[in-house]
């Protein structure tokens, strides 16, 4: 995924590291996980602590992406330890190449979440070279119902996201049955505490906000709209060819200028990390329209972000720009 300042390249469709990377998993044999990658992150707790130690051996954990990294290390605590390896905000998810300490990371694991739907095949690669011996295995898309084709920004659906951490608990209970209230209790915690002000304000937002129309950048913004109650107006074939690396249409182009100059739209919410020459025009027209723009990131911003620090901020972005917009 690029900076703010640059446009994400189109997407290759072989990788040669990706060759690397498997015949170095091959190689490995799965006795324990990396503590870490150089492309990757450790992380553990987070959730305020249930107490108590159980089985004490920690559940080895790969996520192919922090945000659902994050998820994973605070509902394990100190019962679990997870290598998230995409966690440069400079990565992009759909063309990473993995490494060879990424292939240890994922023979060693315990248990693997991937996100699916098209979005991390190489994770699939990855999981596929080595099955590994009693590796539990999540894939988000094929949890929540979302087929290839289908949009595979799940981390933005809040109602997916709380089926990931109904699953994700599950799965650790199986692992670690001796820990089962211990998990139990991280859930409640995350889920009533940390995960306290992420809910209010979608709930909020649903509540004053709902059927208010909104200009998007890339399909990334879609189910988060959807879970917010809010009405996207971009065309649907321009946020999918953005976020697919591809050049978008004159028409499509065409009817946002329309949407903007006309203020069809109340807000302009962009992708930061992929603000192509094309978005950073629409954000422009949206600016000098007197419309409100905010914006979100594909994956954890800053790295060391919690998942509801990250999305916290976001939506309050979005609540703002739509207080501004609506003058409520």
């Amino acid at each position: 995924m690029p900076t703010a300042a640059t446009s994400r390249l189109p997407r290759p469709s072989a990788r040669t590291a990706l060759v690397a990377a498997v015949a170095a998993l091959v190689a490995v044999t799965a006795t324990a996980c990396s503590t870490s990658s150089p492309s990757g992150s450790k992380a553990s707790g987070g959730a305020s602590d249930a107490g108590g130690h159980g089985s004490g051996k920690a559940i080895q954990v790969v996520a192919a992406e922090n945000f659902w990294g994050s998820i994973a290390a605070q509902l394990g605590g100190d019962h679990v330890h997870v290598t998230s390896v995409i966690a440069n905000p400079d990565a992009d998810p759909h063309d990473y190449e993995p490494t060879a300490a990424d292939a240890r990371a994922v023979a060693g694991a315990q248990y693997a979440i991937v996100n699916g739907v098209g979005y991390d095949t190489w994770a699939d690669k990855l999981l596929a070279a080595n099955p590994g011996s009693g590796r539990a295995e999540l894939k988000v898309g094929d949890l929540v119902g979302v087929k290839p084709g289908g949009n595979p920004h799940r981390w933005y659906a809040p109602a997916d996201v709380h089926k990931v951490i109904d699953k994700i608990t599950e799965d650790y209970k199986k692992a670690a049955p001796a820990d089962a209230a211990y998990f139990d209790q991280r859930k409640k915690d995350f889920e009533s505490k940390d995960l306290a002000t992420y809910n209010k304000l979608i709930s909020d937002i649903k509540g004053k906000y709902q059927g208010t129309p909104i200009g998007a950048s890339e399909s990334i913004v879609t189910p988060l709209a959807e879970g917010l109650g809010l009405k996207m107006l971009t065309p649907e074939t321009f946020l999918d060819a953005m976020s697919e690396g591809t050049d978008p249409t004159a028409k499509d182009k065409a009817a946002i200028d329309d949407q903007i100059k006309n203020k069809q739209i109340k807000i302009y919410v962009y992708n930061s990390q992929n603000s192509t020459p094309d978005v950073q025009a629409q954000v422009k027209e949206a600016k000098d329209a007197g419309i409100p723009v905010a914006t979100v990131t594909e994956t954890l911003a800053p790295a060391d972000a919690t998942f509801q620090q990250w999305q916290t901020g976001q939506l309050q972005g979005i609540e703002q720009a739509l207080a501004k917009a609506t003058g409520r």
